[in-house]
C-alpha cells in the first residue's frame, strides 16, 4: 500500500513539473527562512547557557532613585562583594570584574590591543571557563599573573602552544607571567574578554574603589543551593545605606538567565523586554513565512482539483475510501515537504556566510545536531501537514458519480477560500512592506537628529602610556600637519555615559531634591573640537585646568534652567559629598548635546577643565576635504613620533553613532529580507494560479478572440479578478500594519509620525508587483492562436 502511494505521488509529481517546483521552490524558500531565523533565536536563547551554574548565578544591579525617574546601573562600590560575602549567610561566592577595554600588550617588540578584565579569582570557579593549559588554584598564585584565551594565545605567540610561563609586558609598564590558557569564550557568553589578571592589581591602585559611595566596578555573586533570591534582595535593600548613609543607591540581583533577553528596565523596573523582543518578533515572521508558503500549496492544490476529480472518482468506484484518499493526498504533500526541505537545505547552506555578516553572528547549519535535525523535520512535517491538510479533505469529497458524468462539485466554495488566502498572503506581504518603511524612517529620524555637537570628521584616539604628559608638543605637531583643524581630550567617550552623580547642589535647590548630573573632564579646547555650541559665557582658557578650591565649569543649558530662570553665569554650586569643600563657578553655557540613549533626553552635564595626564581619550577634527586615508597615515606618523611604544589605535565618531544602533539596524535589514521574500512566494503562487486560470479558460478566450476581443482587453479580463483581491488585501493590511507600527514607535521618545503616503506607495507597489506576476500568463493566454484552442469544438 505505502508502494502504491508512493509511485502515485512520484508520478503526479513529474506529470505536472511546473506545478511540483512552484510548490516545492515556494515552500523550500519558507523553510529556509524560516530555518535561518531559528538558528539566530536559537544563539540568543541559549545565551549563558554552557554556565552549569547558571541558575545560581547573579549580577548585582542597583537602583537610584531622583526627582523624576529611577535610574537602574550596572556598576557597584568595590567594598560591595566582599562584605555581602561576610555578612549574608545565603550567597556562596562571590567576584568583582573591573573592565579593561584596550590594554597594550608587547611581545619580542610585536605590540597589539587586547580587551579583558580584572577579576578575583572566583571568577573560574563561578563560570564554566574551562582550562587548556593551567589550572584555576594556581592561576593567580603570584601577583602579576595573566590567564588568557586560546585566540588570544595565537594573537600573543604565534603558533607556539606552550606559552604557561612566558612572559609578556603589559601596557610598557610591567610584565606578567602566563600561568593559564582558556578554552576560547563562546560567542553566546555575556562576559567576553580576551585576557584576565588579578583584581587586587586595579583594586589596589584606585582609591576610589575603596568607597561606598562610588559605583566604577561590575559584581557577581552565587547563592548557595536552595537559597531564594528574594530573601538576599530583603537584605541588599539597605545594605548601601547602613554604610554610606547618604547613598540613594538600592541594589539586587538580577538572575544570568535574564541578563541577554530581559535586560531593560523602565524607571527601576524590569519591563519584561530587551533582546527577548526581537527574538519573539522573528519567531512569529519566521512563522508567517511558512504559512505563506502552505498558503500556495494549497492554492494550487485545489485550483488543480477539476485535473485530478476524475482521478478521485475512479479510485473511489474501485474501492477506495475516503480516509484512504486523505492518506494518499497527505502523503503527497509531506513528500513534496520532505523535498522543498532538503532545497531549503542547499539554500540555507548557500546564504549562511551572507547571513552571519548580516546579524554578526557565526551561525552553524549542522544538520547532524539532534536538535536542528528534529527541529527541521518537525518543520517538515507540519508545513506538509499544514499545506495538504484541506486540499486532501477537499479532493477526497468529490462524488464520484458527479465527477465521472463531469459535473462540477463544491468549486464555489473552493474558489471563495483560495481567493481568501491570497488575501491572507498579500495582506501580511504588504504589512511587511509599510513596517519596512517605517522602521527605516525611524532610524534615520534618530541619525538625522541634531545631536548637539558635529560627529562628522571627528576622530577619536586613546591616550596611552605616558603620551599626556607631552599632549601640548604632540597638538602643535598634529595641527602643523595641516590635516588637523583642532585637538582636545576628555576623560569619557562623547557618545556614552560618563561618570555622574546626585551629590551637586546650587542656591535654591531643594534639599531633599534628587536631580543625576553627569561629569566630564576636559582640555580648553574641547568645546570647539566637538562642535558643541557655547550659548552664554566663555570657553576653557588654559588657566582653568589649575586645581583650586574654586573650578570653573561650564554646564549644558538644562541644567541651567535647574538652576533658575536668569543666566547661571557667575552662579556657584557644590558637591554636598565631597568633604573638600571644592566650589564650581559657572564661567559658560553651551547647549545640551545627546549621549547615551539616543532616543531620549540626555541629562545635565558639567564640564570641568582639567590637565592631559588626567584624560585618557584624544579628539582630532579633520580639515573639511582632507584626504581621510592621507589624514589618518599623517597623523599616525606624528603618533609614532611622539609616542613610539604605543601603536595609533582610532575610530571615528559617526561610526561609533552608527553602532549605536545595531539592534535597530538589524531589524531594518531583516524586516527587507523578509518583505521581499513574502512578496516572493505570494507572486509564486500568484503565477501559478493565474497559469491555471488562463488555462481553465483557453477556449473562452477563444472564441472572445474570434468576436473581436482585443489583447488588452483580454489581459485585463484575465487580471482584473486578481488585482481585486489585491485591493482587499491593502484595505485589510493598512489598519493593522498602522497598529502594529504605532504600538512599536511608543518604544521611542524620540519617533517619527507615521504619514499617509507610507500607505499609499505600500498599495501601489503590491498592486504593480502583482500585475507584473499576472501579466505575463495573461498576455501569453491572450497572444495564443484561437485556432489551437478550438479546433476540438
Amino acid at each position: 500500500m505505502l508502494q502504491n502511494f508512493f509511485k502515485t505521488a512520484i508520478r503526479s509529481l513529474l506529470k505536472n513539473k511546473g506545478y511540483s517546483f512552484l510548490n516545492i521552490f515556494g515552500l523550500a524558500i519558507g523553510i529556509a527562512c524560516a530555518g535561518l531565523i531559528f538558528l539566530w533565536v536559537e544563539s540568543e536563547v541559549s545565551y549563558d547557557n554552557f554556565n552549569t551554574k547558571k541558575d545560581r548565578l547573579y549580577f548585582i544591579r542597583e537602583n537610584q532613585k531622583y526627582d523624576t525617574y529611577t535610574a537602574t546601573f550596572g556598576s557597584t562600590p568595590g567594598v560591595l562583594a566582599p562584605a555581602m560575602q561576610a555578612e549574608i549567610p545565603g550567597i556562596a561566592n562571590t567576584c568583582r570584574v573591573y573592565d579593561e577595554d584596550a590594554t597594550l600588550f608587547t611581545v619580542n617588540d610585536k605590540a597589539m590591543y587586547a580587551a579583558g578584565l580584572y577579576a578575583e579569582p572566583s571568577l573560574f570557579s563561578m563560570f564554566t571557563f574551562p582550562f587548556v593549559e593551567g589550572n584555576a588554584k594556581t592561576a593567580f598564585a603570584q601577583r602579576y599573573s595573566l590567564v588568557i584565551t586560546e585566540k588570544a594565545a595565537i594573537k600573543f605567540f604565534g603558533k607556539d602552544r606552550n606559552v604557561v610561563g612566558k612572559t609578556i609586558r603589559v601596557d610598557n609598564k610591567q610584565d606578567y607571567i602566563i600561568t593559564g590558557v582558556l578554552k576560547d569564550i563562546p560567542a553566546n557568553s555575556s562576559l567576553q574578554f580576551e585576557w584576565v589578571a588579578p583584581f587586587e592589581i586595579v583594586f589596589d591602585a584606585s582609591p576610589w574603589l575603596h568607597n561606598w559611595g562610588n559605583n566604577s566596578l561590575s559584581t557577581y555573586i552565587e547563592l548557595k543551593p536552595g537559597v531564594a533570591s528574594a530573601s538576599v534582595n530583603k537584605l541588599l535593600y539597605n545594605f548601601i545605606q547602613q554604610r554610606e548613609p547618604k547613598s540613594i543607591a538600592r541594589p539586587f540581583l538580577w538572575s544570568m538567565s535574564q541578563w541577554h533577553l530581559y535586560d531593560d528596565f523602565e524607571n527601576g523596573k524590569p519591563t519584561g523586554g530587551g533582546q527577548i523582543t526581537y527574538v519573539r518578533l522573528f519567531s512569529v515572521i519566521a512563522w508567517i513565512i511558512l504559512l505563506i508558503a502552505c498558503i500556495n500549496f494549497m492554492n494550487l492544490a485545489t485550483a488543480r482539483s477539476e485535473i485530478r476529480a476524475r482521478e478521485v472518482g475512479v479510485r473511489k468506484v474501485l474501492g477506495s475510501g475516503k480516509n484512504m484518499l486523505v492518506a494518499q493526498f497527505i502523503g503527497e504533500a509531506l513528500l513534496m515537504a520532505l523535498l522543498a526541505a532538503i532545497v531549503a537545505v542547499a539554500i540555507m547552506t548557500l546564504v549562511l556566510p551572507s547571513f552571519n555578516t548580516l546579524v554578526q553572528k557565526e551561525l552553524s547549519l549542522d544538520v547532524a545536531n539532534p536538535i536542528h535535525l528534529t527541529a527541521l523535520l518537525l518543520i517538515t512535517f507540519i508545513c506538509g501537514l499544514l499545506a495538504g491538510s484541506y486540499p486532501s479533505l477537499y479532493l477526497s469529497s468529490f462524488n464520484p458519480v458527479f465527477v465521472l458524468k463531469g459535473i462540477k462539485t463544491k468549486g464555489g466554495s473552493a474558489a471563495f477560500i483560495r481567493k481568501g488566502l491570497v488575501v491572507l498572503q498579500f495582506s501580511i506581504s504588504i504589512v511587511l512592506i509599510i513596517a519596512t518603511v517605517i522602521i527605516y524612517q525611524q532610524i534615520q529620524h534618530v541619525k538625522n537628529r541634531n545631536l548637539g555637537f558635529n560627529k562628522n570628521n571627528l576622530v577619536q584616539a586613546e591616550l596611552q602610556g605616558d603620551v599626556a604628559k607631552y599632549f601640548t608638543v604632540m597638538k602643535q605637531d598634529l595641527l602643523n600637519t595641516g590635516v588637523v583643524e583642532n585637538v582636545a581630550a576628555s576623560d569619557h567617550t562623547t557618545l556614552y555615559g560618563g561618570n555622574n552623580t546626585g551629590s551637586l547642589t546650587w542656591q535654591g535647590k531643594a534639599p531633599d531634591a534628587q536631580i543625576l548630573v553627569s561629569g566630564r573632564n576636559v582640555t580648553p579646547e574641547f568645546m570647539s573640537t566637538s562642535g558643541i555650541k557655547l550659548l552664554e559665557g566663555r570657553d576653557f582658557v588654559p588657566t582653568d585646568s589649575i586645581q583650586s578650591k574654586n573650578l570653573n565649569v561650564i554646564i549644558t543649558r538644562s541644567l541651567e534652567k535647574l538652576m533658575g530662570k536668569e543666566s547661571a553665569i557667575g552662579k556657584t554650586l557644590w558637591n554636598s559629598g565631597d568633604t573638600s569643600g571644592q566650589l564650581l563657578t559657572v564661567v559658560g553655557v553651551v547647549n545640551d548635546y545627546v549621549y547615551g540613549n539616543m532616543y531620549g533626553k540626555p541629562d545635565p552635564v558639567v564640564f570641568s577643565c582639567t590637565a592631559p595626564e588626567h584624560t585618557n581619550k584624544m579628539y582630532l577634527r579633520l580639515k573639511q576635504g582632507a584626504n581621510v586615508e592621507k589624514a589618518l597615515a599623517t597623523i599616525e606618523a606624528v603618533m609614532k613620533k611622539d609616542n613610539p611604544a604605543y601603536p595609533f589605535t582610532y575610530t571615528f565618531v559617526d561610526d561609533q553613532f552608527n553602532k549605536m544602533f545595531l539592534s535597530e539596524m538589524l531589524i531594518s535589514k531583516l524586516s527587507r529580507v523578509f518583505a521581499a521574500l513574502a512578496i516572493i512566494i505570494s507572486c509564486l503562487g500568484l503565477f501559478g494560479l493565474a497559469a491555471y486560470t488562463a488555462e481553465r479558460r483557453t477556449k473562452e478566450i477563444g472564441i472572445r478572440k474570434v468576436l473581436g476581443a482585443s489583447v488588452s482587453g483580454i489581459t485585463t479580463l484575465l487580471s482584473k479578478d486578481f488585482m481585486l483581491l489585491v485591493v482587499i488585501s491593502c484595505l485589510i493590511a493598512f489598519p493593522v500594519a498602522w497598529w502594529t507600527m504605532h504600538n512599536w514607535l511608543q518604544n521611542y521618545q524620540y519617533r517619527i509620525e507615521i504619514s499617509w503616503w507610507i500607505f499609499v506607495i505600500a498599495g501601489i507597489a503590491a498592486m504593480l508587483i502583482s500585475l507584473l506576476t499576472i501579466s505575463f500568463q495573461s498576455i501569453k493566454a491572450a497572444l495564443a492562436n484561437p485556432v489551437n484552442s478550438l479546433r476540438n469544438e
